[in-house]
């Protein structure tokens, strides 16, 4: 029988970040672009540490053909316990039209969950050049722009800010502890509007109920520094969120957390 859902209200935080970053690409063409009309973000690249990279590295075109059926058709609802409804749901009330992925996976949400607009906003961001393309090609429709940067190195930003932001399944890939992962948060909320949403899930270790089959999967995933989340607990990602958003509201389902909150209209220290 599925796991029952809990949903706990965290309370009221604000929190300011820093600004720095890399280069927009439009993997398409393979060049620079703007994703406003008077505005170009730029950096210095940072490379990205081996265990950054290990994250990300099975992500492949022949993984993502099949990430689907595996992902969402047989993890999340038989290891994970969180059927993939809860994470589109979460997407259908929590995305807008003006709009920023981050760790795309196969584009499969917003596929599904893209409000029907007229010419909507939408930019993708990875550090794995197969998953944009991948998740790009899959909702070209929407013509999305494509950013490839690593979540843990500051972003430079001038363009537009966005109304959500939406990190699926993203912390538990990056390494390192979550006070370590949260600057992952500080770097993409200067990109969020004052009042914009952000959003997303993750998959915890600790605090969170997991039968044999989590466990398992777990122990092999962080072993080939799939995942990273030996020390993620449901006490620690509540930590990092309520530090630097309002309105933060998590609901447990199975071993996967999903999460939402608010970018304060006023800013204050991060982490705070």
């Amino acid at each position: 029988m599925m796991d029952d859902v809990k949903k706990m209200p965290i309370g009221m935080k604000a929190g300011i970040v820093d600004q720095s970053g890399h280069d927009l690409v439009d993997l398409k063409r393979n060049e620079s672009f703007d994703v406003s009309d008077n505005s170009r973000p730029s950096a210095e690249r940072a490379e990205p540490d081996a265990k950054t990279m290990a994250g990300q590295a099975v992500y492949d075109r022949r993984t993502l053909a099949i990430y689907d059926w595996w992902v969402h058709g047989v993890s999340n609802r038989w290891i994970w316990r969180c059927p993939t409804e809860r994470l589109h749901r979460l997407y259908r009330e929590r995305i807008s039209a003006n709009h920023l992925d981050v760790g795309v996976g196969s584009g499969l949400f917003l596929d599904r969950a893209l409000p029907a607009v007229p010419s909507p906003r939408v930019v993708l961001m990875d550090l794995n050049k197969d998953s944009l393309a991948f998740a790009a090609e899959r909702i070209e429709r929407y013509a999305p722009q494509t950013l490839q940067a690593n979540v843990l190195e500051p972003i430079a930003w001038t363009a537009l800010p966005f109304d959500s932001v939406g990190i699926n399944y993203l912390l538990h890939c990056l390494p390192g502890t979550l006070p370590e992962k949260s600057a992952a948060l500080d770097h993409l909320l200067p990109l969020l509007r004052a009042d914009g949403t952000l959003f997303g899930s993750t998959i915890l270790h600790t605090g969170v109920p997991r039968n044999w089959s989590a466990r398992h999967l777990m122990r092999i995933y962080n072993r080939r520094q799939i995942f990273s989340n030996s020390d993620d607990s449901l006490q620690g990602l509540t930590e990092i969120l309520q530090s630097r958003l309002d309105d933060v509201v998590i609901e447990v389902a199975g071993c996967v957390a999903l999460f939402t909150g608010k970018k304060p209209a006023k800013s204050r220290p991060a982490g705070a």
